[in-house]
């Protein structure tokens, strides 16, 4: 299936491993130039070459730490520099970390806002007037299974994400017309750094050995096991692509079926 990417200008944020990347190379396959950013120059330099020599696209990497204001206003004057206009924006951040409610400071809080909820903000109010300009635009949120069924561990990120949910679904109607297409994508056990790590904390604090946690993590998805990032990407990406015309303000969940809400 063509997904009318060709020479369309994308940028994808937090992408220099992980989810991130696969759809940032998801993209690059399509003939799509990309703008990747991280905050690791050295991780984000290595990556942008890597993809661009595998798919002959053009990637540019741009280190950025997207919970600092700062940061995404010098990413989107170089995005307008680079490129005039923006035809995709993936909107992607790191995680907020694991706490406990109880002991858990006010710092705690606001970092996670800054990360998931604001940065999300800040990079849409940049994108959504390059691409009213263009006279198109989509806008994919790469979320989690948390705002569907809240993951009991991840308390910011249930908070948080829902927010940028409501955001997306309130902009959804609002743009529409622009034919700007804004949705939003949840993966579930996918096979990332950010999943071990959290496996190995899991088993550590349930004292079971990582594999026996694992092996039991896996058992409770209906298909049987995590996906991959390229799964993810897959069913990703035509959200964000322009074969999609039609659908805006949905939330796709990635998941194996582990979710049970509707």
């Amino acid at each position: 299936m063509d997904l009318k990417l060709t020479n369309k200008k994308v940028l994808v944020l937090a992408s220099s491993r992980g989810i991130g990347r696969e759809i940032a190379n998801r993209y690059a396959e399509e003939g799509a130039s990309v703008i990747i950013t991280g905050r690791n120059e050295d991780t984000l330099k290595k990556t942008a070459a890597e993809l661009s020599n595998q798919t002959g696209s053009e990637v540019i990497p741009f280190v950025t730490d997207v919970s600092k204001k700062e940061d995404i206003a010098r990413l989107f004057a170089f995005v307008k520099e680079q490129f005039g206009v923006l035809d995709v924006l993936i909107s992607n951040a790191g995680g907020p970390p694991v706490i406990d409610f109880e002991s858990s400071e006010e710092t705690d809080w606001y970092d996670a806002f800054e990360l998931t909820l604001m940065s999300a903000i800040r990079a849409m109010k940049e994108a959504i007037p390059l691409m009213k300009t263009n006279g198109q635009g989509r806008i994919l949120y790469i979320a989690s299974t948390s705002i569907k069924e809240p993951i009991s561990e991840l308390l910011l990120s249930n908070i948080f994400r829902s927010g940028v949910q409501a955001l997306c679904k309130s902009l959804a109607a609002d743009y529409a017309a622009n034919d700007i297409l804004i949705n939003i994508v949840g993966p579930g056990k996918i096979d990332t750094d950010r999943l071990r790590s959290l496996d190995e904390k899991n088993a550590e604090k349930n004292q079971v050995a990582l594999e026996d946690w694992k092996n039991k993590v896996q058992a409770s998805i209906p298909i049987g096991r995590y996906g991959t990032p390229e799964e993810f990407a897959d069913a990703a990406v035509f959200l964000g692509s322009y074969r999609n015309t039609y659908v805006t303000g949905q939330t796709l969940l990635i998941d194996g079926g582990v979710v049970k809400a509707y």
